[in-house]
């Protein structure tokens, strides 16, 4: 795992004292609960029709997804890294789509998706 880029992603998202003393694996804790905090900004911005608001975060969670995926280590993780590696693709695709579509089914899928990676990533922990 990249460890300096998960925390470079994270770091600019939001602001953690404690980002330079966590581990890895709570590096990649952090971002899930970024990106899922950043699906329910966008999903309160979008149902009270702040536009500026919906695509800021939307745009944050895309980023933070993107460093989960810069956080994977294909050598060591294989195959695992590589389906998750798809997964993370196509969380950003439905992220961007519920931007466009200003569809808060997609942020749902999303943040379900998000929260079953989180889930396991905890229990491995």
């Amino acid at each position: 795992m990249n460890t300096q880029f998960a925390a470079s992603a994270y770091a600019k998202v939001q602001n953690h004292s404690s980002i330079e003393i966590a581990s890895p694996h709570k590096l990649v804790l952090m971002l899930f609960d970024g990106a899922l905090e950043r699906i329910v900004q966008a999903k309160g911005a979008m149902q009270y029709g702040n536009i500026e608001q919906k695509g800021k975060r939307i745009n944050s969670a895309i980023s933070v997804v993107s460093g989960l995926r810069e956080s994977l280590d294909s050598a060591k993780g294989g195959d695992i890294a590589d389906n998750l590696d798809g997964l993370y693709v196509y969380i950003q695709d439905i992220l961007f789509k519920s931007h466009v579509k200003n569809d808060i089914e997609l942020l749902d899928e999303a943040a379900h998706l998000l929260s079953e990676l989180r889930s396991a990533w905890v229990q491995i922990g």
